[in-house]
Parts: structure tokens; C-alpha cells; sequence
């Protein structure tokens, strides 16, 4: 055996407990989802899975409830996207021109992103309480003082009567991620670019819209598509607010997903769901690289 075969066998050997894990958890579900979406087929069963072609397909376009979980899904990544990436960029550019503590304050950004999923969900469903939540409390501290004059401000049960504006909100919970990439994406702009603008005498609002913004275009283009392919994805957070309060009719297409393998026992339309999820956001990543061409800007 030649040296470079042994090299060769030594690279697979220590490269053999993430193919393995790769090719169990991740390669092998994909392959049968695939193949389960053109079968009938309970994950609980004693037969084989019945082959049943294009028709877990076709009954996506008959399914109310794949609509309504779609445009929820939709509803809800048009609030959490925008309002996002605005936070986040807003934060970046405070975080760059902060001198003093700026250390502690990107700490105390990113923190709450090293908050698992379960644990901000209970945190904000008692945020989002209509009875000892600190969103109620304080509306009952604001009408006692306005009753005064008579006034009075209503306040909403917010997972009850606003799902998706809360869920957006609590969803700008987790930007210390983006905050961080868009803050070494701004270090990253040429100071040049600036000294030039002002010599033109560009004020510091025209030198954020003509120098940061096209030059962090291609940073804040990375994040809208890992904000696009997250809100399409979301699942862990409405799942457990279901039961803190979170209207029940308020379904993302992820939580339909499972609901048809786990509960329903249906696994090879909950595959064709996943199917056609994936496609709905290769689709939209399609159209967001398209547009990139207009107005992302590389050196």
C-alpha cells in the first residue's frame, strides 16, 4: 500500500465519526422522507408502505389547513424578518460607534441568543401573561393613573388576540447573533470611504445610505437569508407557548409538519409537506439571489 492510500485511510478514519453521524441522522431521513412522500404510510404499522405516486402531492392543493399554516408561516416571517434585520443593524452601528463599554454591551446583546429555545419561551410567556405578566401589570399600573381623567387603555391578551406580533417581537429576543456579524462586517468597511464622504461634505445620514449600507449589503444579504430560512422553519417556540396561552389555531407549517407524522400518524404526507417546504424555500432563496444582483455590492 502506497503512503498516499494510507493517508488516505487515516483521513476516513478520523473523519469516520461525523460521516457515520452524517450518513444516520441526516443523509438517511432525507433519502426516506423522499421516498415516503409517494407512499401511504404509518409510522406506526405492521405492512409495508403502500405506494400511492403523485397523491400525498395532489392533496396539498384540496388541504385548508396546509393554506392556513402557509400564510401564518408567511404572516409571520414578513413582521419577524424586516423587524430583525432593522434591530440588529440598528444595534451594529450603535455597538460601532460606542467607545466606553462597548465589551459589556455586546455581551449584554448577545446573551440572551445563549438562551435555549424552551427556556425563552417560558420567559416570554409569562412576559406575555393578560394576568401577572409585566406587560399587564404595567397597563393596570397606567389605567389606575389615568383613570384619574377618566381614561382607560385597553389591554390585550396578547397570545391570544395577537399571536404573530408577540411571536415577531419575542423573536427579536435571539439578534446577538446578527448583531455580532453585521458589527465585524461594519470594522470591515474602509475607513477611506468615509474620510472621502465627509471631504464631500456628505452628511451622517447620506454617508450610512451611499457607504455603511453598500458596504455591509453583502453581510446583511447572508443574514436575510438565514432570517428567511429560519422563520419558515420555526417550530420549538409556538410549540411550547400552545400551552402557556398561544391561541391553538395559530399553526406554523413546521408544527403541521409534525402534527401529521406524530400525531395523525400520517408519515408519508407529513414527507410531502417537508418536501414542498424545502421547495417553498429554495424558491424564495432563488428570488432573494436574483434581486441581490440590484442591490448587494461586492469589492
Amino acid at each position: 500500500m502506497t503512503t498516499g492510500a494510507r493517508n488516505f485511510l487515516k483521513g476516513i478514519a478520523f473523519v469516520s465519526p461525523w460521516l457515520i453521524g452524517f450518513g444516520l441522522f441526516v443523509l438517511l431521513p432525507i433519502v426516506l422522507s423522499a421516498y415516503y412522500s409517494f407512499h401511504d404510510y404509518a409510522l406506526i404499522q405492521s405492512g409495508p408502505p403502500q405506494p400511492v405516486g403523485l397523491a400525498n402531492y395532489r392533496e396539498l392543493a384540496g388541504d385548508p389547513l396546509f393554506r392556513r399554516a402557509l400564510k401564518i408561516t408567511f404572516l409571520f416571517a414578513a413582521m419577524a424578518i424586516p423587524a430583525s434585520l432593522l434591530v440588529s443593524l440598528t444595534l451594529a452601528i450603535l455597538l460601532n460607534t460606542v467607545r466606553l463599554g462597548k465589551t459589556a454591551f455586546r455581551v449584554i446583546i448577545f446573551m440572551p441568543s445563549l438562551i435555549p429555545a424552551a427556556a425563552a419561551a417560558v420567559l416570554w410567556a409569562w412576559i406575555f401573561n393578560s394576568r401577572s405578566g409585566p406587560l399587564a401589570l404595567a397597563s393596570r399600573a397606567i389605567n389606575s393613573a389615568l383613570s384619574i381623567v377618566h381614561l382607560h387603555i385597553p389591554s390585550p391578551n396578547w397570545l391570544a388576540d395577537h399571536a404573530l406580533p408577540a411571536l415577531a417581537v419575542m423573536s427579536l429576543w435571539s439578534v446577538g447573533y446578527t448583531v455580532v456579524i453585521l458589527l465585524a462586517g461594519l470594522q470591515g468597511v474602509p475607513r477611506e470611504l468615509y474620510e472621502a464622504a465627509e471631504i464631500d461634505g456628505a452628511t451622517p445620514l447620506r454617508r450610512l445610505w451611499h457607504v455603511t449600507l453598500p458596504a455591509l449589503s453583502p453581510v446583511i444579504f447572508f443574514n436575510l437569508i438565514m432570517a428567511l430560512i429560519a422563520s419558515l422553519q420555526v417550530f420549538t417556540v409556538p410549540t411550547l407557548m400552545i400551552k402557556a396561552g398561544l391561541r391553538s389555531d395559530t399553526q406554523f407549517y413546521s408544527m403541521y409538519v409534525f402534527d401529521q407524522a406524530f400525531t395523525y400518524n400520517h408519515m408519508g404526507y407529513a414527507s410531502a409537506l417537508a418536501w414542498v417546504q424545502l421547495l417553498i424555500i429554495l424558491a424564495l432563496t432563488g428570488v432573494a439571489f436574483w434581486s441581490s444582483k440590484r442591490w448587494v455590492h461586492y469589492r
